[in-house]
Order: C-alpha cells, then structure tokens, then sequence
C-alpha cells in the first residue's frame, strides 16, 4: 500500500486525493492537517529524507508525498501511478467528478 501525505486546499493533494477515491486497498491517504500525530509523521519524514532537499530550497512542504512499501519516498505522483496537477495529462476536478474518462 502507497501512503501519501497532503492536506485539503493544497490543489496537488486534492487532485490526487480525487484520483485514489475507491482505490482504499492500493493508497491511504494522510491528511497532516488532522491531527499533530500525522503531522508529525510527515515532518519526521520531510527532516529525514533527501527527496524534500529541493522542495525546502523554494520554501514549498513538499505535498503530496509518497511512501512506498518498500519505504522509498517521492513527490513525484507519476512514481505511484497517478497524473500531477496542472500537466499536460490533468483534467479538472471538476471533470473529474463529472466522470471524465482518464480523471
């Protein structure tokens, strides 16, 4: 099972929360903004990993992440099968809730 970091508002995350719905036996979707548990869990990981050296570069979280089972990191949603946010492959949330094909 891939985990994944994120957190509502941040247009990433949602794209992909969006993606994964229905999907509870491949992902499990972490929202760091629900508890100081998760949270944490998430920044241990951020302090940690070389993966988030970039993202503290440009003073971004680092949101969405993936965990994989074999506990390799990326920020990259392509690595876990799923299509990043504003690429040329997205659609909208809105499509996708519409039922788009390829959302």
């Amino acid at each position: 099972m891939i985990k994944i970091y994120g957190m509502p508002g941040c247009p990433y995350c949602d794209y992909v929360h969006a993606q994964i719905a229905g999907r509870e036996d491949e992902f499990r979707y972490i929202n760091i903004a629900e508890n100081i548990r998760n949270l944490s869990a998430f920044t241990r990981l951020r302090d940690t990993s070389p993966v988030f050296d970039s993202c503290k570069q440009i003073g971004d979280v680092g949101i969405p992440a993936f965990v994989f089972e074999d506990g390799s990191v990326s920020i990259d949603p392509a690595d876990a099968g799923l299509i990043e946010y504003g690429s040329p492959d997205a659609c909208s949330i809105e499509d996708h809730r519409a039922g788009r094909k390829g959302c």
